[in-house]
């Protein structure tokens, strides 16, 4: 019987740079995609598919992203007294138990499997989910809901994986595919950042995974991958030498890459034209865009 997944934990000590200036002064993870920060997202994927436990791994500047999931008693109170019932509880949505959200900095920038190890002692003996919120995921049952469903099913390691075009295959981990069962495949490896020619093939691994907590056990040994940085996928592949397996699960939903700013823009497009109160207006002026650029053309 496979134990229940209740820790998640969220690297978030990144520095943004791909969005500067606006990352001067504002963390990445709280730039707003429609009306809720990036980690807003990650945070209501993560409590849908059980999660009770949250660990962000994070760095210097990164205080109003704590901020953020405390409690705001003025502004609550100030709500009330307005009657704006519906905007308070959004607001209250928000607010994290004390105790449900533990913060660990990652003093030096070494890459992901350094995050996630950074946060090995809040983690244990336990399996455990990490969420990348640059990956926003739409769809009717999240991400990584579907993960911890396929989990009860197959233990073992699972990682989110999607196809993306040979071209593409260099700026991920790639799946060497043992068995391809249909929406869940077991892998005999795992390769970080191949080139096009090389790869074992063109499904990819994208920021969500849940491990078993022997991860741990090599990103103990700091061994340095692709890039000169300390990579989750070498430490998931070793779970294969040592006998213990690895999925990858093709999720049901649409991915948006919002450490883009390309994706980030395709994110905002698409998540505008989901939301009722937002549909018409901005499908009205998307149209009015299209018909102005076809004239010029």
């Amino acid at each position: 019987m496979t134990r229940r997944v209740t820790k998640a934990i969220f690297p978030v000590a990144g520095q943004g740079t791909r969005f500067l200036p606006a990352t001067k002064s504002v963390p990445k993870e709280i730039m707003t995609l429609v009306d809720r920060p990036l980690i807003q997202y990650a945070i209501d994927e993560a409590r849908a598919a059980g999660i009770k436990e949250f660990i962000f791994v994070t760095s210097r500047g990164k205080s109003a992203l704590e901020d953020y999931f405390d409690h705001a008693p003025e502004l609550e109170s100030s709500l009330e007294k307005k009657g704006k019932t519906e905007l308070l509880e959004t607001l209250k949505s928000t607010n994290m138990d004390s105790g449900a959200i533990a913060y660990i900095r990652q003093h030096m920038a070494l890459g992901l499997g350094h995050a996630v190890w950074c946060a090995r002692r809040l983690i244990g003996d336990e399996p455990f989910a990490v969420i990348l919120p640059d990956d926003v995921i739409s769809g009717e049952v999240s991400c990584l809901k579907q993960m911890v469903d396929a989990y009860e099913e197959t233990g073992g390691n699972i990682v989110a994986a999607m196809e993306v075009p040979q071209s593409k295959v260099s700026s991920y981990g790639v799946l060497d595919v043992k068995d391809d069962m249909g929406h869940i495949v077991s892998t005999k490896g795992m390769v970080e950042k191949p080139d096009a020619a090389d790869a074992p093939s063109n499904l990819a691994v994208i920021g969500r995974y849940i491990l078993n907590p022997s991860v741990m056990n090599h990103l103990n040994q700091m061994k340095q991958g692709a890039g000169g940085e300390i990579q989750l996928t070498d430490a998931i592949a070793h779970e294969l030498t040592e006998g213990r397996d690895v999925y990858g699960l093709r999720f049901r939903g649409q991915r948006f890459d919002c450490g883009s700013k390309a994706g980030f823009l395709q994110a905002t497009v698409a998540f505008g034209l989901a939301r009722d109160d937002l549909r018409d207006e901005f499908s009205a002026y998307l149209d009015d865009v299209q018909s102005i650029r076809r004239a010029a053309e």
